[in-house]
């Protein structure tokens, strides 16, 4: 704000920090709008590619020092790769083929906060937020929400801590909702459907059995990967990269998993994919969808799309300021994500308009020529644009380089 106090003429420190901080304009108001925007756009964008339309939830840490930021604690931080003082947020977006934007979010508050009055009160939290959920609640909060918004996707995706929670998979199978969710290496399901009983009682003494069983064994997941022969994989091109297709290696079963407690086990559709080379790196997902209903190339889809919502948060924290801030409040940490989920979508329209003309264009590209149309002159301008097409052009040789390549090899 004091950058952009020097930089607009007429403009005021306090204004801009009154707006973020203080003002009662509705941030889910805004939100709510951006969901159902960035839902048109790619659905018209899905009439072009013939892809369907993920809905994807991940995590994503704020760095901060001190203990004054609301929700700020000492937890795991997926940004630095270790626990560390940092704000935690789920945030859920919506993803066809390359193009991906955020479209709702929400503050994780751990036990420290929600069961402290006076950091609530400080912070000025809603009484109604001030209750402690799981990342894996709040994202299947905001999954009903956007159903009842009437967003438009085709699945819903997430990383093994969405994949390995029971209830949130419940709360899909409940709302309707197909999902390809990733899950733990160390997961337990079964290769054939297992009978799930309650034991007799096998003498007169003791207690009367009371935990059910299933009468198969349950292997993990990379133990049953690492008992997989090559005929069991199928090499499949998933999306063209700047160095050429990415391709990897997919294998697709029908298998069942059970938590415990049910009365019976549930049947899934079990993803691995794995990368090629000496070194291969190997990615579980389960699916509620039935092993016939897509192809191995679908699911194979379903599952890699994370990567383009990964990539939106690169853009948003370097590019869009999406950590970038020093503010406490509640209502201003939520004033702060919803103007960067807006121009967020704002260069996403933009890429997409000028997808024919400029196809390399990036996140960074786009922000740069708008700021020389905003404040710098006609030549600044003509000058950052040649130097873009530039770049792409070189960037554009490399690219076809690795294509021609491939097509002398095969």
């Amino acid at each position: 704000m004091e950058r952009m106090e020097e930089e607009i003429p007429d403009s005021e420190y306090r204004v801009y920090q009154h707006f973020i901080s203080n003002s009662k304009w509705d941030y889910k108001d805004l939100i709510s709008r951006i969901s159902l925007d960035v839902s048109e756009v790619l659905h018209t964008h899905k009439k072009q590619t013939s892809k369907p339309t993920g809905y994807i939830v991940d995590e994503s840490s704020h760095l901060k020092k001190g203990k004054e930021s609301v929700g700020v604690s000492n937890q795991y931080a997926g940004v630095a790769g270790k626990v560390d003082n940092c704000q935690v947020a789920v945030y859920s977006s919506l993803v066809n083929e390359t193009k991906a934007s955020i479209i709702n979010e929400r503050l994780f508050l751990p036990k420290s906060w929600t069961s402290s009055k006076a950091r609530c009160d400080k912070a000025k939290i809603p009484q109604k937020e001030r209750i402690y959920k799981t990342k894996p609640g709040l994202a299947l909060e905001m999954v009903a929400e956007d159903i009842k918004k009437e967003v438009k996707f085709d699945w819903v995706g997430g990383d093994g801590l969405y994949g390995h929670n029971t209830e949130f998979c419940k709360g899909l199978d409940n709302l309707g909702q197909f999902y390809v969710l990733d899950v733990h290496k160390d997961e337990l399901i079964f290769t054939e459907k297992p009978d799930i009983y309650l034991p007799e009682k096998k003498s007169g003494k003791g207690r009367k059995p009371s935990r059910l069983k299933a009468n198969k064994k349950a292997v993990r997941l990379d133990q049953y990967a690492d008992s997989l022969q090559l005929r069991d994989w199928e090499t499949i091109k998933i999306r063209k990269t700047t160095k050429g297709w990415l391709k990897l290696n997919i294998h697709i079963a029908r298998v069942w998993v059970w938590d415990g407690k049910e009365e019976q086990a549930r049947e899934q559709t079990l993803v691995i994919s794995k990368t090629m080379g000496k070194n291969p790196k190997i990615k579980y997902s389960l699916s509620n969808g039935k092993y016939d209903d897509y192809t191995n190339k679908e699911y194979a889809y379903f599952q890699a799309q994370r990567y383009w919502v990964e990539r939106t948060f690169d853009d948003c924290k370097n590019e869009l300021a999406m950590s970038d801030y020093q503010i406490r409040k509640w209502i201003s940490w939520h004033h702060h994500q919803s103007l960067v989920m807006l121009a967020s979508v704002f260069l996403l329209k933009e890429k997409i308009d000028m997808q024919e003309e400029y196809p390399l264009m990036s996140v960074r590209d786009a922000r740069i020529l708008i700021i020389f149309t905003m404040f710098g002159t006609k030549e600044q301008y003509k000058e950052r644009l040649e130097q873009m097409k530039v770049r792409h052009f070189k960037r554009k040789k490399d690219i076809d380089r690795y294509y021609r390549y491939e097509q002398l090899i095969e």
